[in-house]
């Protein structure tokens, strides 16, 4: 199988290499974090202007047509560099969404997500849901105008800087249903909607959403209401898919760090990456790497196929695999390092954290093992 890149990929890897490079120094980064938005506005806006924010849609909605095997290049690079910007929930889960469901009025919206003006958050998580996209206690009450929401939203990430939010919103049944789940979009800003916005354990802020009978037109139902379940599962193995990606380019720094260190630290007069012993620990770090760059280029390969059980049991192993590989090369960089490998000032530290932080966010290793053996069982 050839997996060489085409020369359209091998220039939008090199663009998003040049800029991760020149706008993301870790320096940099610290003060992003610190930001009110909590990213680097000016550097969205030059994803918007080179086009990187248009890859995965279609040419009609003002995309560039690009696949998973495009997001995974930019992911990777965004990983690498230990980028804040919520590029996966915005553009991959959100614009997936609208692609997916949306109206054709609602679809013009695309435009303005790919040129970078516009940023999106999907807000299906609630605090009792672990990762069960079907569990939903927010509700959706039918009014003669369209609609009324009431309910809490948990880890928004991104949602406290969107211009409108996608929320899941139960329109009939009891709390774990798989029917009955809708999707509305909300401003932010309309009445009823309460944002509290914290930062999260990688750097990146997320918020909390409070609806208190916020009103909700017709016109912003995305697809049939009570039908959003398999929309919401589709779009987030595409996802899934990029976040691997994500993992791959911070577990590749990871392994660098540690790789330049043990060549330059000296102990007894020689470099410690002179120890037998560390020297297989190095070799047990970049296996994992390389299992887990396998199943990313098989996830980005399979994440725009239409749904099959094949594609959901793929992007469940790949999510455990790299769930795992991440865990492992976080804990080993952090002990081949000793101690500076948890200082706030080495990046190394803030690679271990992303790497947790992406661990857990759309279902952790154990949620996927179980998943995929369910899978197993149901083929």
């Amino acid at each position: 199988m050839d997996f060489k890149l085409t020369e359209e990929q091998q220039m939008l890897q090199d663009t998003a290499t040049r800029l991760v490079r020149d706008a993301y120094s870790f320096e940099a980064r610290e003060q992003y974090a610190q930001s009110d938005a909590g990213f680097s506005l000016a550097f969205w806006q030059q994803l918007g202007e080179l086009g990187l924010t248009a890859v995965p849609f279609p040419e009609a909605l003002g995309g560039f047509g690009g696949g998973g095997v495009d997001t995974m290049l930019l992911m990777t690079e965004f990983g690498r560099g230990l980028c804040l910007e919520p590029y996966v929930e915005s553009v991959i889960y959100a614009g997936g969404l609208l692609m997916q469901l949306g109206s054709p009025a609602q679809q013009d919206l695309l435009q303005q997500v790919a040129s970078g003006q516009l940023l999106l958050a999907t807000a299906f998580a609630e605090p009792q849901s672990h990762y069960h996209l079907n569990d939903v206690q927010t509700r959706a009450e039918q009014t003669a105008e369209g609609w009324t929401l009431t309910g809490r939203k948990a880890v928004v990430i991104g949602g406290h800087q969107a211009g409108l939010m996608l929320v899941s919103a139960r329109v009939s049944g009891e709390s774990r249903d798989e029917q009955g789940i809708g999707l509305f979009l909300i401003d932010p800003q309309a009445v009823g909607v309460e944002r509290r916005t914290y930062p999260t354990v990688d750097g990146r802020k997320a918020c909390d959403l409070y609806l208190d009978k916020v009103r909700v037109s017709a016109d912003q139902v995305l697809g049939e209401p009570g039908q959003a379940l398999a929309a919401l599962r589709y779009q987030q193995g595409r996802a899934i898919a990029a976040q691997c990606a994500d993992a791959l380019g911070s577990m590749q720094e990871a392994c660098r760090l540690t790789l330049e260190y043990l060549k330059t630290r000296q102990q007894f007069g020689v470099a410690i990456g002179q120890f037998q012993v560390l020297q297989h620990r190095m070799v047990d770090m970049r296996t994992e790497l390389e299992q887990a760059t396998s199943m990313a280029i098989l996830a980005a390969c399979c994440c725009d196929e239409a749904h099959s059980l094949e594609r959901t049991r793929t992007l469940a192993a790949a999510k455990f695999i790299v769930t795992r590989a991440a865990r492992s090369i976080a804990e080993q960089a952090i002990q081949l390092h000793g101690g500076i490998g948890m200082t706030w000032e080495y990046s190394l530290a803030h690679h271990a954290k992303r790497l947790v932080m992406l661990s857990h966010q759309f279902g952790d290793d154990d949620y996927h093992l179980k998943a995929y053996a369910a899978l197993l069982d149901a083929a």
